[in-house]
């Protein structure tokens, strides 16, 4: 694993308060905190130790920060030390210390950052989840980036994770899939039925028109003929095509949901089809469950809040007691006609995980899942008796946007914007990069052309540039003094006490900081901290390079100094190392020169 700067001088701060409070908890000791400072001129890091011991101490925050700065003072690699503002100490770190941190970067390579925070607990990370039904769009990207690069960070973090995909390949969507398809079929083998005609045969109506279901139909004619129709290209009675064709169009609509997926750089670990939990007994196992533990009975529901609509009656259902865990009204399992709602479905999905071996679980959802997410934690807190939490990350909405206009880029799929369609646009690493420049719940705009820019206000353009920049750097090194001399054993040895310049040191700053970055991150799961992180490191190499162009004494290749320039080579590789161990978490691949 790879040494923690902040990690290690909190251990440090930790033993100094034990000794100035002596009776402090673990609980709370577990509240102390250890950050980068927001300015350079008050030191390298503060903490707020003084400002947690201070009630069970029983003494003024101001006092406990005093003695405590006296005593860090002392610390090997301090050089300063000073209580500030209500409670705060700052510690200022002689430059060796972070002279240091592009040696454990140069040690660890890409791995710089791992942790064993997450101490190989079992996470399922669910998400996209969308049902068979289309080609994926771009309501589902952003969830996917999201839950894959919050499944890459906590696996960096030391969590055991699993990255799954449910396929919703039960209930009424799927059957409105199928009858689809069949109509497709029946084109394809020269049939002379019209949509409209079709659709007064269909159940709920022909819901499902685009023309990404022509191949499919295609493929069913090219393997089945005309045997799933009557004489005469007349459609059959369901009984003689639907299981056949239901399963035939999910196999197929799935391996192109794969398709896009795998363009966008995600790839699950593991399927799931509702169905196979249905067949398997899960979702009634959960139900009996819940009936075991007196949580279910016979009711009727207060009808709906606001207009009341016009199919409504009260009616027996059987209902969950959700409210006993923290929702705000029963839920019911099953309807009236004895048949499963969705959400005993979803039930009976997450007792699957759980009886997989997952010790937490995260679902990755759209926000128009809002309302879902209090049921379902109260199912799984229920059949866990809270052993098991479950963690849900809302993704709100993308809008398209060229020219500051809404961009509808899909004939083929119908009235959405394929995911395939934006990464024929724009490319996989601007759509992985830019669903990250902001937190899941908050909306954004995907500027098309914003994100192809060359400008330093493109994040992913203004990351890569900051990497083919390093990469330039060495290609110049190399020449300048020979492959050997600049490889990562090779720099581990170079002196780099020449390293003292301030954008030298904020640089180093930054790069100490991704440790703590990966676990504070993984921790509270936001991975949108990876990119804000990649941003601000880019931001401190492009400092240090402009500097240099303006002073030559900062230059990285130094002609007449040997010293100096193998000790400025050891942080540009350590800087391209940082910024690929960032990327790798994003998914997204650095660059060796810019075009």
């Amino acid at each position: 694993m790879s040494d923690c700067l902040f990690q290690r001088y909190r251990t440090h701060v930790l033993d100094a308060l034990r000794r100035i409070v002596p009776d402090m908890g673990e609980e709370l000791l577990a509240r102390v905190e250890l950050t980068p400072t927001r300015e350079a001129a008050h030191g390298d890091m503060a903490t707020n130790a003084a400002l947690i011991a201070a009630k069970p101490a029983r003494r003024k925050p101001a006092e406990i920060a005093a003695e405590l700065a006296a005593a860090l003072e002392s610390v090997e690699g301090v050089t300063k030390a000073a209580a500030a503002g209500p409670g705060f100490v700052n510690l200022t770190l002689k430059p060796a210390v972070l002279q240091s941190v592009a040696r454990s970067v140069l040690a660890a390579g890409e791995a710089y950052g791992d942790s064993r925070a997450g101490a190989d607990v079992k996470v399922n990370v669910e998400y996209v989840s969308c049902n068979p039904t289309g080609p994926i769009h771009v309501g589902h990207c952003r969830g996917a980036v999201v839950g894959d690069v919050l499944a890459n960070l906590m696996d960096k973090a030391g969590f055991d994770v699993t990255k799954e995909f449910y396929i919703n390949d039960a209930g009424a969507q799927v059957a409105a899939l199928a009858w689809a398809t069949y109509w497709r079929y029946l084109q394809a083998i020269g049939s002379t039925i019209d949509a409209e005609a079709f659709d007064a045969l269909t159940p709920g109506g022909l819901q499902y028109r685009g023309e990404y279901l022509i191949p499919i139909g295609q493929a069913l004619a090219e393997t089945h003929g005309t045997a799933l129709a009557d004489e005469g290209g007349r459609p059959a009675k369901p009984e003689k095509w639907f299981a056949l064709v239901k399963d035939f169009a999910v196999a197929r609509m799935m391996d192109g949901i794969r398709e896009d997926l795998k363009l966008l750089g995600v790839e699950h670990g593991v399927f799931t089809s509702e169905a196979k939990v249905l067949a398997d007994g899960v979702t009634d196992r959960a139900i009996k469950a819940l009936e075991d533990k007196g949580l279910l009975y016979e009711g009727v529901l207060e009808p709906p809040k606001g207009k009341l609509p016009d199919d409504w009656e009260a009616r027996p259902q059987t209902l969950f007691r959700s409210t006993a865990f923290g929702d705000d009204v029963d839920r019911p399992l099953r309807k009236s006609d004895g048949s499963n709602t969705y959400f005993a479905n979803d039930i009976g999905y997450h007792l699957d995980k759980v009886e997989r071996g997952a010790q937490v679980l995260i679902d990755v959802l759209g926000a128009d899942h809002g309302g879902y997410v209090s049921r379902m934690k109260a199912a799984v807190k229920a059949l866990t008796d809270a052993k098991v939490p479950l963690e849900v990350l809302l993704c709100q909405i993308v809008h398209i946007v060229r020219d500051g206009q809404p961009v509808r880029m899909s004939k083929r799929a119908g009235t959405f914007v394929t995911l395939r369609d934006l990464l024929d646009e724009v490319g996989r690493d601007a759509v992985r990069f830019t669903m990250l420049t902001r937190k899941s719940d908050a909306q954004m705009e995907f500027d098309l052309d914003a994100v192809v820019a060359q400008t330093r206000d493109n994040p992913v353009f203004y990351v890569q540039y900051a990497h083919a920049r390093c990469r330039s750097v060495l290609r110049a090194a190399e020449e300048m003094l020979g492959k050997e001399a600049i490889t990562p054993e090779a720099l581990l040895n170079v002196p780099l006490d020449g390293l003292e310049a301030d954008v030298e040191l904020a640089l180093l700053r930054r790069v100490a900081s991704w440790p703590r970055t990966v676990e504070g991150a993984a921790l509270a799961r936001e991975p949108h901290r990876i990119a804000f992180w990649l941003g601000d490191l880019a931001a401190d190499f492009h400092t240090l390079w402009n500097r240099g162009r303006d002073e030559t004494s900062l230059r990285f290749l130094q002609e007449n100094d040997r010293a100096a320039t193998l000790a400025r080579v050891a942080l540009v590789a350590a800087t391209a190392t940082a910024i690929r161990s960032g990327l790798a978490v994003m998914g997204v691949e650095p660059v060796e020169e810019m075009r």
